[in-house]
This record gives C-alpha cells, structure tokens and sequence, in this order.
C-alpha cells in the first residue's frame, strides 16, 4: 500500500478513536436542555357512571364521562359546559373514548374551553334504538330511549358534576345512528342543545333501505308492526324544521366521507354522502341555524370521524364556551347571516 494511502487510513482511525493507556475514550453525551423538551399535554380522566331512569327497560342510563385536567381541584363554583357524544348501531359507549387524546390536546392548546364530555351506552333494542322513543309493542319492551338521554341522563349529569346548565353550554354529537340522533336532538329539543356535530348521519328522507336495523327492531315501529314508515318520517329531521324556533339558535357541523356506502339502485335509496349533504342545504336555509358542511377522504369509518370531530369540537367548542359572545338586541350592520366570530353594536353613548 503506498505510504500516503496509508498515512490518510492512520489519521483518520486516530481520530474516531483515541486510544490512552489501552482505554478507549468515549465522548460524553449530550444533556438535555429542559427548555427544549416538549411539554406534557395536561390530561383529563376517564370514569364510568350511571343514570337512574324509568324510561328504559334497563333502569339506568350507564355512560362514560370526560373530566377535563384540573376538574378535581378546582373550587365549587368552577362550571363547565358539556357535549354528549352519540355512538353508532351496534358500538357502546367506549366508542367515543379513543377521542381522549384529541380532548387533552385541544384544551391544552386553548382551541376549545375545559368541557365535560359524556358518552352514554345505548344498548336497547339491540343496539338498533335510534335515540328515539318507540311505540312498538312487539317483541321487548318499547324503550323510550330519547326521553331516558334528554331528560334523565342530562339531568343526572347536570345534578352530579359541576355543568354549566344553559342551552347555550351544552352540545351533542354522533356518528352514524348517533349521527341521526344527534342532528335530531339538536332540533327537538333546542331548549336543551345550541350546537351539534354531525358525522355521517343515517338519515334517508326518500326510501328506507329494506332490509335494514331501522326497519327490524321496533325503534320505528307503532303497535305490533315494527316499522311504520309514517312514524319514521314524523321522527325525521325534516319535520322538525317548520316548527324551528329562530329565537333559539342553533350551530351545527356536518361531515361525511366521499366513499360511503354506494346503493345499487341510487334512486332508490339515497347514498349518506348524498343525504348528509341534502340535510346541510336544507339546515342552512332555516332561519336559526348556522351550517357548515365537509366531505373528507374516507368512508364510513374513523378515518373520517376522528378528522372531523376535531375540526367540528374546534368550531363549536368556543361557540359553548363561558366566554362565548351573546346575541345582543340591537339593529344589525353588515350582512344578516349569522357570524361565528361575534361582532359589534353601538352603544348608547355613541360608541361600540
């Protein structure tokens, strides 16, 4: 080997490796600089509770409920609003609980206010209950599942934890069945609800696919038949939005997948995507009701649920806030659609 080969090969082994006495000198590693470790989100709990209730054959409405970071330490008079989280036909109410982290996250970050997030478990008529009261009397018992949630279970909530117990503090969402039920409840029962997330709702409003949960368990049924299409249309949100109360307004988020379930005869049975966005025109055109509507990559599933209720949280979590702003009773400048943002108005002293 020539010797200026060799002498290159020496010097750079001498300096990889310094060798004193034998012993092999190992540089230090590198400290860590707090400063630059990331921050540890703050976390919220989990538990588990259960509501009396004379309305459904169980006795009780059993939930899961999110206590926001700091819940336990903060004094008496600390309040905080809530979302009810609607799972899907067939799941149970550790469903919604995979969105912990995106809670801790979006709190921690300031893009939604601490909040309490309840999740109940809708286990009647074979997990096919639909939020609503039925009046089959069929097999099993007609559970009077919307009034067990409506009225029994936001009543225990707001009577065992520290909830703020206005309209204006208390959301609801839900996917697929939970997502009918949702916008459902955001319509019926506007002196309990001001916002709504909406992910794929199985809401049809021409034909119901036949044969299908809605028709078979009695969630629609009257009497012995276990689906009367007149109740199922009557229960349908179109027919609650004449009887919309603009005084009450209401914010909701809607969201669907671009590859949901295709029908094979399209005319009859309308697609979700389809039908999600029929009900975003429709919402919108009411007076009341501010509408956003989106359509992600995905379908019928978690790759477009956990996306959009991030993004459907980040928009109405402000609006339920403590610190929301308020309608005010004065003249309106500027266009007249609702603003999510506030506003101005002009005070008697001649400024705004």
């Amino acid at each position: 080997m020539p010797a200026s080969r060799l002498a290159r090969r020496m010097f750079t082994a001498a300096a990889a490796f310094a060798a004193v006495g034998g012993v092999l000198l190992v540089a230090p590693a590198a400290q860590a600089d707090p400063a630059q470790a990331p921050a540890v989100e703050p976390e919220g709990t989990m538990t588990t509770d259960s509501a009396p209730s004379t309305a459904v054959s169980t006795g009780t409405v059993d939930f899961q409920v999110y206590l926001p970071a700091g819940y336990d330490q903060a004094d008496d008079a600390t309040r905080y609003p809530t979302l009810y989280l609607l799972h899907g036909r067939g799941d149970t109410d550790s469903a919604w609980t995979r969105e912990k982290a995106d809670l801790d996250r979006l709190i921690a970050d300031g893009s939604i206010p601490p909040l309490i997030v309840v999740m109940p478990d809708a286990p009647w008529e074979s997990a096919a209950g639909w939020y609503v009261d039925s009046q089959y009397t069929g097999a099993g018992p007609a559970e009077q599942v919307e009034t067990a949630l409506t009225r029994d279970l936001v009543g225990y909530v707001d009577t065992h934890y520290r909830t703020l117990t206005t309209r204006t503090a208390r959301a609801v969402g839900g996917y697929s069945m939970g997502g009918y039920g949702a916008l459902r409840y955001a319509l019926a029962h506007q002196d309990e609800f001001s916002a709504a997330i909406v992910l794929s709702p199985a809401v049809f409003t021409t034909t119901v696919p036949d044969p299908d949960d809605i028709r078979d368990h009695g969630a629609f049924g009257v009497g012995d038949d276990s689906f009367v299409m007149d109740r199922y249309t009557a229960l349908n949100y179109p027919a609650l939005l004449d009887s919309f109360d603009p005084t009450m307004p209401v914010r909701m988020y809607l969201a669907v997948g671009d590859r949901e379930y295709a029908y094979p005869h399209p005319y009859e049975h309308n697609d979700l995507d389809f039908e999600t966005a029929v009900a975003y025109n429709e919402l919108k055109r009411v007076d009341g009701i501010t509408a956003d509507m989106r359509v992600l990559g995905g379908g019928h599933d978690w790759d477009v649920w956990q996306p959009a209720f991030v993004e459907g949280l980040t928009l109405i979590g402000p609006v339920i806030s403590p610190n929301a702003p308020q309608p005010m009773d004065a003249p309106l400048f500027g266009g007249g659609g609702d603003d999510w943002a506030g506003g101005a108005v002009p005070t008697d002293d001649g400024g705004v």
